[in-house]
Parts: C-alpha cells; structure tokens; sequence
C-alpha cells in the first residue's frame, strides 16, 4: 500500500516538500491520543527478546532512527510510535542556520538511495535545548543529541563551537554525538584527523561532565566512510585512549562508485550519498572498528540498512545499536516492524540466546 502511495504522490513530489509533509502528517498523528495508541500498537510490537542494554540504558530493542530526519526535535514522540527504538536528533549546531540553497535533497529511486547536501539547517542549539526541556514525553525512549560545527566558524574555532552546544544540550541527551563526517560543511570532515579530533573530544567530554555532574552523558563520535583503513584504526585508538562510550559508523559517502543506476544529472549532484549504496562499505568499517576496540567501546551501525537482514548482519559484525533513515523513505511507516520481526526470528534460529551474545560473532570468527 505504501510503496503505491509512494509511487502515485511522494515521488512525483520535490523530496523535501514531501519530506515535509510526511513530517506533518506523523506529529498530527501523535498528538491525537486514540489514534496514537492504535499507531503504536500496530507499528511498534514489542518483542522481548530483542531488549538492549547500551550505555548503561535499556532499550525496547535496537534499531534507531539516524540523525537527520528530525533535525530540531520536533518528533520525537512520532518516531517512536513508528516503532524505533532510539531517535537521534539533528544535526544541531550551535548557531541556528538556514542550511544550504535549495534544491539539496535528491532521491535515487532505483538505487533506493538519496543524495543530500542540506547544509545541517536547523534552528541552533539554543532552541533545541529549550525544546527538549520542555519536552513532556508521550513515549518512553532513547533520545541521542547530534551536534555539528556551524557554518560561518572557522575551524579553527570550532572547538568553541561545539562546546556551546554541549553545554546548552548535554543535560537533555542520552547520549551525545560528534559529528565531525558530514561533507556538506566546509572543512568540517579534517576534524576527523586525529590532531583535530583529540582537542576537540576532549573539550567536549569536559564541557558535558562540567554541564552534567549528575551522571556521566555517553559520548560518541561519527566518522565518514571515506576515511582510509589506517585513518579508521587511527580514531578507534583514540577513541579508546580518550576513553569515549562508542563511535557510530558510518555518515554519509562523497564517493560515487560506479554501479549506480539512477541517471547520471542525479548521481552527479554534490553531497552526501546515503542508503543501499552504501552498504558494503559501512559494514566494512563497523567490522573494522569492531576487529580493533573489540567491547571496549558500544558501535552503532548505520548506512544502507534497509531490512532485517542487513540488520543482523550489522550485529553480527560489532554492532550493539543499528540506525537507519534513507531506507524509511522507501519502506513507509512498517518498516520499523519489518524489521524487528525479522530480527527476532534471526535470533532465535540462530545459536545466541540473546542480542548480546551476537555482537561481533561474524567478526570474532574471523579475527581468531
């Protein structure tokens, strides 16, 4: 029904008008209460076995939603009636922006993929936290806080920049994610070098634990997939010598291997490549990551997730959380269901009588 619906009305309609719309219509949804309750029990089953322990916070199972969708916090509540299980917010960045010009959103239908460059547009850190503070929730779940560098700063600032919006957001998040990888800011992705990235995580885990004394906020960083082999075991080690809770793997892809369908005026465009393209090399560098910190830190897989399987696949390689987002724009509002039945049914015909003991199996074999 809803691929017919994607069809007949979201593809014939600009991708961020739609994108929009379908935004609309979900934060209607939930604020109805009968009607959230029935969306709830349709979309969002609960399946026991898939419960999941990450950062020291129970969760109903693993599957999230990635940063991007819901960039100011406006739907938490949404997504989760949708039935994932951890919603990550933003990118938010400390000064609120427009993003880049528009047209910056492209779908490639038949590469089930989409090309942003939207520029981390959002309404700054500052109106984000007021939100969150005010947040009353209908739904109980996991809430990551996504922070990025603002445009105008120049890198060589942007240690501040971030700061600011750790110390305006950290009390609010439930974990609280870098993003140094998206390559739609200028300069941002030479953070991702270790002689950046050390000052800048560590000014960030001070400015959480000074802001949040309470409690330790988990901190994790998201690198790229265009990062070198060497460069990805490079940030591992620091990520385990700064003593980091995680590190996501991976943002979006500035490559364009060949092997894409869509039309050369769309695969062509600038920005971030997103979804089932870009599954081979996420699962790479989850293994990869996975093979080098082993359980020292908690990795969350993302990109090109778009069925049960290749979420399996993902735990099974190191991964304790997965995330996805390009894939629900293909899928609709079922896919979070699909895929935690699937992935129930894996692990139950599978020998690991939980979740947990599945994290990096595939990868251990192979490492032994």
């Amino acid at each position: 029904m809803y691929k017919l619906f994607f069809d007949l009305v979201f593809k014939r309609m600009d991708p961020e008008a739609a994108h929009h719309l379908a935004f609309r219509w979900i934060r209607t949804a939930v604020r109805i209460p009968v009607l959230r309750t029935f969306a709830a029990a349709a979309l969002a089953p609960r399946h026991q076995e898939l419960r999941t322990e990450a950062f020291g916070l129970r969760m109903h199972g693993p599957f999230g939603l990635a940063a991007g969708f819901d960039k100011n916090a406006v739907a938490i509540d949404g997504m989760t009636m949708l039935g994932f299980d951890h919603v990550e917010i933003g990118t938010v960045t400390a000064q609120p922006q427009p993003g880049n010009p528009r047209k910056r959103l492209f779908r490639l239908v038949a590469d089930r993929a989409l090309i942003n460059r939207m520029g981390f547009n959002n309404e700054g850190s500052g109106a984000v936290a007021a939100r969150l503070a005010a947040r009353n929730p209908v739904f109980r779940t996991t809430v990551g806080v996504n922070i990025g560098k603002t445009k105008v700063v120049p890198e060589e600032e942007a240690v501040g920049d971030y700061v600011t919006s750790t110390e305006r957001l950290a009390r609010h998040a439930d974990y609280l994610v870098v993003n140094v990888s998206s390559p739609n800011t200028p300069g941002l992705r030479n953070l991702q070098a270790t002689e950046a990235l050390r000052p800048l995580l560590t000014a960030v885990r001070e400015a959480a634990d000074r802001t949040v004394t309470e409690r330790r906020v988990p901190l994790l960083v998201k690198i790229a997939p265009d990062l070198a082999d060497e460069d990805v075991d490079a940030v591992a080690d620091l990520a385990v010598e700064l003593g980091l809770d995680g590190i996501i793997a991976t943002n979006t892809t500035i490559a364009r291997d060949g092997g894409l369908r869509s039309a050369p005026a769309l695969t062509g465009e600038t920005g971030g490549l997103s979804g089932a393209p870009l599954k081979e090399r996420s699962l790479e560098v989850l293994r990869r990551l996975y093979a080098r910190v082993g359980g020292d830190l908690t990795l969350i897989g993302v990109g090109g997730i778009e069925t049960a399987e290749d979420a399996w696949q993902r735990i099974l390689a190191g991964a304790t959380l997965v995330q996805g987002y390009s894939a629900f724009i293909y899928e609709g509002p079922f896919w979070a269901r699909a895929v935690h039945k699937g992935l129930a049914a894996r692990l139950r015909n599978s020998p690991y009588a939980t979740l947990a003991e599945a994290v990096g199996a595939d990868t251990r074999k192979v490492t032994r």
